[in-house]
This record gives structure tokens, C-alpha cells and sequence, in this order.
């Protein structure tokens, strides 16, 4: 059922993990994808394999938090697709540390990745959509657009994560106040905020080895010591972590026609209650 058919989605961070599962899922559904990712690579092969589908999908390279990234996605999907419908929030990393050894760096950079970037991009969705808006009421239509905001359950606070835990509070603040400025646009934003999922910011180190990542020409150290992952499971009443697929399915759940009359909600996506992680 293609129930998203022609409609234009923009998901951040969609070059790996549940980003990519977002994407695939909304193509599999018929909407139009532009594809982000740091980097070249992942991210034309995530259009690749939407196009072998028989989808439309093109890419916007580069990181969320440069300064003129918001405009240029917004008119990567303009001059591509002509619209915007569907705007996914995803991208971001960890790069944690207690409050005494966090640098200004580590700051600013969880907060410009997961709370200014959302909110320059909305910011610059804005004037399209408005225009849209305005359009479809003058012709008595009424077409519901969709924003997901990707949260945390360590919105709640976790140690070691005074940066990502504020950056995912802050992001359910600004859910909340663009369901109600958008309301009158007919834009429902939601959240969905994860618990623990499988993906390669969460693997487990193989003793005290540390993997890294490179952000933007930092190496990030990511990985979480298989005892966390153990006792966080046993948290979970579901007995296990989350799969990217299911992580997606909460996502797109929210970009679909059921959810039309659901705005400014938060959905916790970690196998019922228990563990932040």
C-alpha cells in the first residue's frame, strides 16, 4: 500500500542505520527521498538502492550543523521534487563525558548536531511549506504534512550525557511549540525518542578497546561496554535491545495517514518502559 505516494521526504542522517531503515520504509511506501549523510558514500548507495526499487531519491552530502546546510537541503528537495512533505530529524552521535571533563567542544557540538540543526531546518522548511499551506486552503484542500523529531529516552537524564541529554530535552520543546505554530499549516510534529538500539554508536566494545568515528575531522569514541548493555537489557521489559527496522517503524508510523489527527506527542520507542539508556 503505497499510502505516501509522491509525497517528499527529507530524512537527516539516512546514509546508515535508522536513518536508512526510515528512508527505505517511506520509499517502500511511495514517497520521494532526499537522502543526507556526512559522507558521499553511504548516501548514494541508500539512493541506489531506493532507485533499484523503483523509487525516487536523490542526495544532499555534508554535515547538519554547517551553517548554510538547512537552505541548501531545502533546496535540494525544491529543485529536485518541487515540494516538501515529510521532514525526518535523525541525524546525530554521542560524544560523552561527566560534566567536570566536558570541553565547550563536546557542548556545543551534541547541541549543534541534535538542537540547532533541527532547528535551522525547520526554520528554513518553513517558508515552503507555509506557501503550500496557503495554496491547498485556497483551493479548499486540506493536506497534512508530517515532521518526526528524533529524541532520546535520555532526555531524562543519563550519566555522562549532560550534552545529549539537554540536546534531546531542548528537541521535545521545540516538538511541542511547532505543533502549535504549525497546527494552522496543517503540519503534525511529533517525537519519537529511543531507547536502546542496535547500531554502531551502540556496539559493544570488544574488551577496553574503543572504536571511533570521524565527525567533521574529530575521532568520536563510540561503543558502549558490554556490561552497560547487559544490565540496561535487563531493563527492557521486551528482554532486548531494538533493531534499526523497528526504530524506523515507529518514524514512519507518524508519517502516515493514520496519524493526521496526532501532533505535538512523544513516542517512546525502547521496548516499554524502563531503561533511558
Amino acid at each position: 500500500m503505497r499510502k505516501l505516494e509522491g509525497k517528499v521526504a527529507l530524512v537527516t542522517g539516512s546514509g546508515r542505520g535508522i536513518g536508512r531503515e526510515v528512508a527505505l520504509q517511506l520509499a517502500a511506501y511511495g514517497a520521494r527521498l532526499v537522502i543526507n549523510d556526512l559522507d558521499a558514500e553511504p548516501a548514494e548507495e541508500v539512493v541506489a538502492t531506493i532507485r533499484n526499487a523503483g523509487g525516487e531519491a536523490v542526495a544532499c552530502v555534508g554535515s547538519v550543523t554547517a551553517p548554510d546546510f538547512a537552505e541548501r537541503l531545502v533546496k535540494v528537495a525544491v529543485d529536485n521534487f518541487g515540494a516538501i512533505d515529510i521532514i525526518v530529524n535523525n541525524a546525530g552521535y554521542t560524544w560523552d563525558n561527566v560534566i567536570q571533563k566536558m570541553s565547550d567542544e563536546q557542548w556545543y557540538a551534541i547541541m549543534d548536531c541534535h538542537l540547532t540543526a533541527p532547528f535551522r531546518i525547520l526554520r528554513a522548511a518553513q517558508p515552503v511549506i507555509s506557501a503550500a499551506a496557503k495554496q491547498e486552503a485556497a483551493e479548499g484542500r486540506e493536506v497534512l504534512r508530517k515532521v518526526v523529531n528524533i529524541s532520546s529516552g535520555a532526555a531524562g537524564g543519563n550519566v555522562g550525557q549532560s550534552n545529549y541529554s539537554s540536546a534531546k530535552a531542548g528537541l521535545l520543546g521545540l516538538t511541542k511549540t511547532l505543533s502549535k505554530e504549525w497546527g494552522r499549516l496543517k503540519v503534525n510534529v511529533n517525537a519519537v525518542a529511543f531507547g536502546l538500539i542496535e547500531t554502531r554508536l551502540t556496539q559493544a566494545l570488544a574488551g577496553e578497546d574503543s572504536k571511533t568515528v570521524n565527525i567533521e575531522g574529530r575521532e568520536i569514541k563510540v561503543g558502549v561496554q558490554q556490561s552497560r548493555l547487559d544490565n540496561a537489557a535487563l531493563t527492557i521489559p521486551l528482554g532486548r535491545p531494538g533493531k534499526p527496522e523497528e526504530a524506523a517503524g515507529a518514524v514512519v508510523m507518524l508519517c502516515l495517514p493514520e496519524a493526521d489527527f496526532c501532533s505535538g506527542q512523544v513516542i517512546y520507542c525502547g521496548g516499554g518502559p524502563g531503561s533511558n539508556f
